[in-house]
Order: structure tokens, then sequence, then C-alpha cells
């Protein structure tokens, strides 16, 4: 015999209510995790990592910046101005020779080519010149005619001793030998500056132009066959180089750190791993107008012609010692397109000071102006503190 479970009206109501218990009981489970969804207030905030006040930012007590903030006295040390300067190869002027023809004519030779060696005296080109050949036929007129004067003068002399010639006939005499014998000499002086040859009965209308100097054909502007008119226009340009110069261009702010006999270092852009030593041979007292800069030489020997006007070159210089203040690389920082620093004003008080660096070496830098030596310094750290 079944037996059957009958709920009465009391039995519901607890069955409600307990339905009622369960259900408030999940949701503050849900809500509250036992405290594990729902983080707990930090009621004891740790102070802040820095605090700026105007132009200043404070590291306070307790902060985790000053552990990681290294602060330390900027230093002294005795260094020397590097001046870095563009320069070139050029050619010594007093080692350059312009060849000009000293007649109008034609080229009938030319015997050199450009970047040829030549020798002082050396033919260069011939010349065909009807001037040439008119300063023979002057010169042989001048022989003639002092012979011719010579001869009267003895006759007169001879005359005058006997009483058959007057005084004056004797001083004309002797006035036309001197006028006579001054312009054979000239005449033999025109042709020993055109290089021709006197008193050997050759006359001949082709000139030969020779070297002024030893040197490289270092510019040609002739070819067989040119007409030559102008004697101011060079043939072709010889030029020494054994001996050539670094000239450099020294901005007007570094001409008061570059002065005669001073240390030079020169590199070329064509030779990087060769380095060059020298001293400055003069500095130029002209401003150029075009570069506003004043030019400076330094000569080097060129064994084996390695060193070719018109080569680039980077000239540096060495100046004077002086004690200027140095900060490693890590204390910079850039704000604004600016280079700074953070000085300490006070202990954990700092401010930003923005410096002008000169030069810069390895892993620190030279300081023009900004801060003074013993100033403390954040070099490690800083850029925690930036913006």
């Amino acid at each position: 015999m079944q037996s059957e479970h009958i709920t009465t009206p009391r039995g519901r109501v607890f069955l409600w209510g307990g339905a009622a218990l369960g259900l408030l009981l999940v949701a503050a489970l849900l809500t509250h995790g036992f405290g594990l969804i729902t983080p707990q207030r930090d009621t004891g905030a740790g102070p802040p990592a820095m605090i700026r006040q105007g132009n200043r930012i404070v590291v306070p007590e307790g902060s985790p910046l000053r552990q990681q903030l290294v602060v330390a006295p900027a230093p002294s040390e005795a260094t020397s101005d590097l001046i870095v300067l563009p320069g070139v190869i050029e050619a010594d002027p007093a080692r350059t020779a312009a060849v000009l023809a000293p007649l109008a004519g034609r080229i009938l030779e030319l015997k050199v080519a450009l970047g040829d060696r030549v020798s002082q005296g050396q033919v260069l080109a011939i010349i065909d010149s009807p001037d040439l050949a008119q300063a023979h036929d002057d010169d042989e007129k001048a022989a003639d005619s002092a012979e011719l004067t010579r001869k009267k003068l003895e006759r007169q002399q001879g005359q005058f001793k006997i009483g058959a010639a007057s005084d004056q006939d004797l001083d004309q005499a002797r006035s036309d030998y001197v006028q006579a014998a001054a312009e054979y000499t000239r005449t033999q002086a025109r042709l020993k500056v055109l290089g021709a040859v006197a008193d050997t009965g050759q006359r001949t209308a082709h000139l030969a132009v020779r070297a002024p100097i030893g040197g490289s054909v270092t510019a040609l502007s002739v070819a067989p066959g040119n007409m030559v008119n102008d004697p101011t226009q060079p043939l072709m340009t010889i030029a020494d180089l054994g001996v050539v110069w670094v000239t450099a261009l020294a901005a007007e702010k570094d001409l008061e750190s570059v002065q005669k006999n001073q240390d030079a270092e020169v590199r070329l852009a064509a030779y990087p791993e060769r380095l060059l030593a020298g001293k400055v041979l003069f500095v130029s007292d002209v401003i150029e107008p075009d570069s506003r800069r004043a030019k400076l030489r330094i000569a080097f020997s060129n064994d084996g012609y390695r060193l070719k006007p018109n080569m680039f070159a980077t000239v540096t210089l060495h100046g004077p010692k002086q004690t200027r203040t140095v900060l490693p690389t890590s204390a910079l920082l850039i704000n604004n397109d600016r280079t700074t620093v953070f000085v300490a004003t006070a202990p954990w008080t700092f401010e930003r000071r923005t410096v002008e660096t000169q030069l810069e070496e390895g892993s620190s830098v030279t300081i023009r102006s900004g801060i003074q030596a013993g100033e403390q310094v954040v070099i490690k750290g800083g850029i925690l503190l930036n913006d």
C-alpha cells in the first residue's frame, strides 16, 4: 500500500522561504565573491613619484625615483678646442706657371698632352710666327747699322787727329754709333726673350715655346692648327705638384682659435684611412666676401702624386688647452630642440637647465655654457624627470 506525501500550507511557506534564502545567498557570493572579485580598497596610499613646483621638480622621501636617479658634481677637465673645417687640395701658386705665347702665330706642333710631366726648358709647342721673322730682320738690320756706324766713327777719329774733321763731325759719328749699338743690343735681347738663337745665321719664323718650370701640365687650351692672337691667354698651365696646399675656410667665430704654426690634421674623402699631420702655414688677413670665411693653408709633400688638386678634405685644428666643464652624454636630454640637463638646486630638488655643448668625445661632452663645474647634475635617470 503506497503512501502519499501531502504538503500542508505551513509546509509550503517553509519551502518558499528556504528557496528565497538560497537565492540571496547565491547573490551574495556572486557580488562579493568572498573578497576575490571586488578588491578591497587600499586605505594607505604611498607618496607621489615627484612633485612639480613651478619650474622645479621635487622628489619626495619614499619616492621610487630616489633609487633610480644618480646625481654627481659636474667635473672640469683641461681640454682643447677641436675646430673642424672644410678644405680642398690646391697647387702652390708659387709653383704654378701659366705658359703664354710671346708672339702671335699658328700652332704648328704640340709636343705635350694634358697630365704630362715636363722639365724646365723643355719644348712644349712650335708656333709659326711672322713676328719672329720680323724680329730676326730687325736684328740683322741693327747689326749692319752698328757695324757701319762703328767704321764711320773710326774714320772720323782718324781725320780728327790730322785736323780734317771738326769736333761736331766727331761728336755726330760717336752719337750715331751709340744709338746703333743700343738698337742692336735691344734686338738681341728681344730674340733671347723669344727663345730664338741669335748670331747663328738662322732666320726662321718657327718659335719654340718652352716650359718655364718643371711640373705637370694641369690645363691645356690649344691644339695644332689653332691661331694664337691674344698674348694674355695661356696656352697651358704647369704646376709643380711635388708640394701641395690644403686650403681650409675658417668661420669668423673660429678665427680667435686659429693661428700660424698650429697643429692640423687632414683627412681626405679619397683616402679616409690616411691621416695627414701638418702645421698651418698662414692665416689670411682678408675675409672672403662670398663665404665670409678666412683662408688658411697647410703644406704637404706629395710623393707619388696621390694628393690631387680639387680633392675634398676635412681639416681638424687643435686649439690651446682650457679648463672646461665635462659631463657624460647620459646627462643630456633633448627638450623642444634644446639640449638640457637637470641640476640639483637643493637636496632632491631639480630644475631644468639649457646648456651649449662644444665637443663630444666618446661618452663625454664638453659644456660651453649653462652650468658651472661643481654643480650637482643628474647624470643618470634624468629621462624619468623629463616631460
